[in-house]
């Protein structure tokens, strides 16, 4: 009986961690996020314009909607200045060419040399073109 038990128990250890498992595509679009979350911080133009769609869609908590020259053009300008990031709870699904991200933003700011803190729930879009993964979509809303 305690051999049953045993068995039973570490099969449904296994089938957890296989459950758990990132894919292939997971695992380069989190690489992806990564890559995101510290050219936002740097406001390296070049890094942002590699991983940023053509056609971004950036839409903000507050309501309004950037596409790409805007955003990073406020990122390099530093009149958006992330000082860090963190990013939490976050869940990667991937459907063929397409991902879908959503985590928690927590950020220290340093927008117009003025400091500030965000906490934000986001949802990312990803698509991936030639072989690479590109932020095509983002929409924000504040975390409480």
């Amino acid at each position: 009986m305690k051999k049953y038990i045993h068995f039973i128990f570490s099969c449904s250890l296994l089938l957890s961690h296989i459950t758990q498992a990132q894919t292939k595509a997971e695992i380069k679009v989190g690489a992806a996020v990564e890559m995101l979350r510290l050219a936002l911080i740097s406001g390296n133009e070049n890094e942002l314009e590699r991983l940023l769609a053509k056609k971004l869609s950036y839409g903000h908590a507050w309501g309004y909607v950037e596409g790409k020259e805007e955003f990073i053009e406020k990122l390099v300008s530093k009149k958006s200045d992330f000082v860090g990031i963190t990013l939490n709870d976050q869940v990667i699904s991937v459907t063929r060419r397409t991902a879908v991200v959503r985590h928690i933003l927590s950020a220290e700011t340093k927008d117009n040399n003025k400091a500030g803190r965000l906490k934000l729930k986001e949802m990312l879009v990803f698509s991936k073109r030639n072989g690479h993964w590109k932020l095509l979509a983002r929409q924000a809303l504040k975390a409480p």
